[in-house]
Order: C-alpha cells, then structure tokens, then sequence
C-alpha cells in the first residue's frame, strides 16, 4: 500500500510539473512575441507597454507586503508611474522627473500607515519606477536603442531558460534552499553561460550586419555575465520577498509563471544595473 502511495505521489508530482511547463511556453509564446514587436515598434506603444508592466508590479508588490490603506496609495502611485511615462515621452529635464518621483514617493508615504507600510509602500513605487523607465530610455538612447533591448531580453531570457532546465536535469547543491528550494548551483553556472553566450551573439550579430561599431568581446563578455548575475541575483530577491510575505507568487496573472514580478524579477534587476550605469555616465558629463 504504501508503496503504491509513494507511487501514486511521484507521478502526480510529475503530471503537476509537467502542467507547469506546459503553461509557461504557452505563456511565452505569447509574451515574448509582444514584447519584441513592442521593442521593435519603440515610441509611444512600447513606453505604455511598460508602463502597464510597472503600475502591475508596483500593485502585486504593494499587495504582497500588505500597504494600507492599499487602494488610495495604489491609485496614487499609479498616477505616478503614468506621470514618468508622460515626462519621459514629453522629454522632459531629468531634475523633473527626479522632483515628480520625489513627489509622488511622499504623497503614498504620507497615506501608507505604520513605519514600515511607509517603506513598503516607497520601496513598490521605486520597483514599478525603475521598470517603467529604463526600458524606454535604453530604446530611445542613440548608442544602445533596439540592439541595447535585444541584448537585454537575450540575457536575461537564455539565462531564466537554462538554469531551469540545467537545474532540473543535473541536480546538484542546491543554491540558497531557506529563500529557493529547488533552485540549484548546477542551474545557476547553465544560466551563467547562456546569458553571456546570449549577449554576447546579439552583440556580434549587430556588428556583423553593421548595425553598432566595433565592440570589445572581452567587455561585453564580462558585461554580460554580470548581467546573467544580476537576473538571477533579482530572482532569488523576489523569492526572498514571497517568502517573507508568505505568498507563492506575487500574483495569478500569467499562467505558469503567477505574476508580472515573477516574469519581469530578472529583467528588472539587469534594468536597474543598466539604470545605475546610464544615470553614473549622464551626472559625469
């Protein structure tokens, strides 16, 4: 009997994962062509398409973390995040942009209750900020614009594919079990060296059909390795943050892969990175 139970449990755990799989390639298979034919077509669409993934992981963070009152700070911040958007379509001078963030970040934390509402609620209006953002700006920047998005959505995209499927076929240590449990060191070295294959191949292609000017194989190898890292490094925060709220996903949203966040954690994290360098080159010159 009991046999019989110990097998009945392998197979529906396996019928479960395999359900799983089948709803994240259905839901890639739509998400991914959307998004390149945004990245491609740039502009106005492409800056609303992330405007509507960042006002979602602005509510599934704040409803995670439990804000309140949670729907005056989420409208507020919603007006916030569309205000970015606005700014930066206007082109607007970036101390503008700084003052309305700035703005906004005060009026939820004056609504939000409790010390640490208030930093939940600043912190979601901060993630959903950088997400609608830095996409954008990478599209519209004259020396990255659609190769810098290609390059991106190459990392992050080859590096979440083949840890998934490295992890689960060699096993192995695994890589933080208190925030990740099945989350493996075999899975993070695949993602590793597909991410930086992946940048690196969008790189070499653009130059070979003469679409960016020389570039440095070693510096974009190194480049997109810290890339591959920091998607991964943004997967496991996010899991960590779940885990803290006690939730499994951040949302239902998008079947197979539960929320926006839970789609967008590793690419928010290579956006952030990429942030932080374009922001370091503009106050330098």
């Amino acid at each position: 009997m009991g046999g019989e139970q110990g097998t009945s449990l392998k197979h529906n755990t396996k019928q479960g994962a395999s359900r799983e799989l089948s709803a994240r390639v259905a839901s890639a298979l739509v998400l991914i062509p959307v998004a390149l034919l945004a990245a491609y077509w740039g502009g106005v669409p492409f800056a609303l398409f992330w405007l509507a993934a960042g006002v979602a992981m602005m509510v599934e963070w704040t409803n995670m973390t439990r804000v309140a009152p949670l729907r005056p700070v989420q409208i507020v911040f919603g007006i916030g995040l569309a205000a970015l958007t606005f700014l930066h379509m206007t082109d607007a001078a970036f101390g503008v942009s700084v003052l309305a963030s700035i703005a906004f970040m005060l009026a939820g934390s004056v609504l939000a209750r409790g010390a640490s509402g208030k930093a939940w609620a600043v912190s979601g209006f901060a993630y959903g900020a950088i997400i609608v953002l830095v996409p954008p700006i990478v599209r519209a920047h004259p020396n990255l614009g659609l190769i810098g998005l290609l390059w991106m959505f190459a990392v992050v995209w080859a590096t979440d594919i083949a840890a998934y499927f490295t992890g689960r076929a060699l096993g192995g240590p695994k890589l933080w079990p208190q925030v990740s449990p099945k989350k493996t060191w075999s899975g993070f070295a695949g993602g590793l060296v597909a991410g930086a294959a992946g940048g690196v191949l969008v790189a070499w292609g653009a130059q070979h059909f003469g679409l960016m000017p020389p570039f440095s194989l070693r510096n974009t190898l190194m480049l997109s390795m810290v890339a591959s890292v920091a998607s991964q490094l943004g997967d496991l925060g996010e899991s960590a943050l779940k885990r803290h709220c006690d939730v499994k996903d951040s949302s239902h949203l998008i079947p197979g892969h539960g929320g926006v966040m839970d789609r967008l954690d590793g690419f928010w994290a290579v956006s952030l990175i990429l942030g932080l360098v374009l922001l370091t080159i503009r106050l330098a010159e």
